[in-house]
């Protein structure tokens, strides 16, 4: 019969047993903890990774957004501009020897003429600064026209004498000018048997805007209106068309007084000697019809120009500096007391407006 087992060795065996069984908790909780802590990383570091991707993206999209949005700003900020900003054709004063310093540099014999041909109209003719005028093939009689509008100067006295929106039938009724059909419009070339409506409406403008600027005594009210006007491209065209049909119908009616052998200015002889212009006809198609399209006034046109308008144009050509030819007026000899304006040309092509 097997002997009952002592009390104090089964303690012992317990107390034994005691520490494996801890040991094999801490080792569960040890590993449980490291997986818990894999998962969490895990977790974590996909959705860090997720939410680089995606801050990247959004980066990546508004970055695309702001360029696009850039440039359609940029887009409607230039459209707005271009609609709404006066794109003036005569251009604020400048001072004249800042002007002169800005666009002729450098060493070269017509740079240092140039730049002594400004001199001389800031010292001698107290010329202090200036303003440009567009450069197209309009720009002569534009710095003209500005001039007279600015300054307010009355009609010619023999504008007050007529209706000058009649003119253009009256050179196909009375006098049978039936060539003025081709008339031309400068670069639009329109020709036709409308041509008398259009020129009727460009003349009407400019009796209009005439009346209403001579009207006007306030010399500061007048520039403002300038600048409202010499910003509208279409206005200015049908203005500059009409005091080409006004030189034309000038030049007809001096062509009618020498066929009847009546005495006429010597610069009107000069126009009709030459084989382009013998008579109105050749004139309008060989020289008017180009002017605002290929080519500008010529100097013989910037007599007849002064002598319709009666005014006396000053022209100070700066190439022409040292020589006789830098002053010259048109005409050269005003058969009145005609006002004055006065122009400056580097080439003979183009002209700007010295301010005195």
């Amino acid at each position: 019969m097997a002997a009952p087992r002592s009390p104090t060795r089964a303690r012992e065996r317990e107390r034994s047993h005691a520490p494996a069984a801890g040991s094999d908790q801490v080792h569960y909780w040890t590993l449980a903890t490291s997986q818990a802590l894999d998962t969490v990383w895990r977790m974590a570091k996909g959705f860090v990774i997720l939410a680089v991707s995606f801050l990247m993206a959004a980066v990546c999209y508004f970055r695309r957004l702001h360029l696009y949005s850039g440039h359609k700003l940029k887009w409607w900020i230039g459209y707005l501009q271009r609609k709404f900003k006066r794109n003036l054709s005569v251009e604020a004063e400048v001072d004249l020897l800042s002007y002169c310093a800005r666009e002729w540099k450098g060493e070269t014999p017509r740079t240092k003429l140039m730049r002594k041909a400004y001199e001389e109209l800031f010292w001698r003719h107290h010329i202090k600064c200036v303003r440009q005028v567009k450069r197209d093939n309009y720009d002569a009689l534009r710095s003209v026209l500005f001039q007279i509008f600015s300054q307010g100067i009355s009609f010619p006295s023999w504008m007050k004498e007529k209706d000058i929106v009649k003119l253009p039938e009256k050179l196909l009724f009375s006098q049978g000018c039936n060539w003025i059909q081709q008339y031309s419009f400068g670069p639009e070339k329109y020709t036709g048997s409308n041509v008398f409506g259009k020129l009727r409406k460009c003349v009407e403008l400019l009796k209009t805007q005439w009346t209403e600027f001579n009207g006007i005594r306030d010399y500061h009210k007048r520039g403002s209106m300038c600048n409202t006007l010499f910003s509208d491209a279409i206005l200015e065209y049908k203005l500059y068309e009409a005091l080409k049909f006004i030189m034309l119908y000038q030049v007809t009616e001096v062509y009618e007084q020498m066929k009847t052998k009546k005495v006429i200015p010597s610069l009107f002889r000069l126009l009709f000697s030459r084989e382009t212009s013998s008579d109105p006809l050749s004139f309008m198609m060989n020289h008017l019809n180009s002017v605002g399209d290929t080519s500008g006034l010529e100097q013989i046109d910037m007599f007849i120009l002064g002598y319709s308008l009666e005014v006396k144009i000053k022209v100070f050509r700066l190439f022409k500096f040292n020589s006789r030819d830098f002053e010259v007026c048109y005409p050269e000899e005003p058969l009145r007391d005609w006002p004055e304006i006065s122009l400056l040309t580097e080439n003979d092509r183009h002209y700007h407006i010295p301010v005195f």
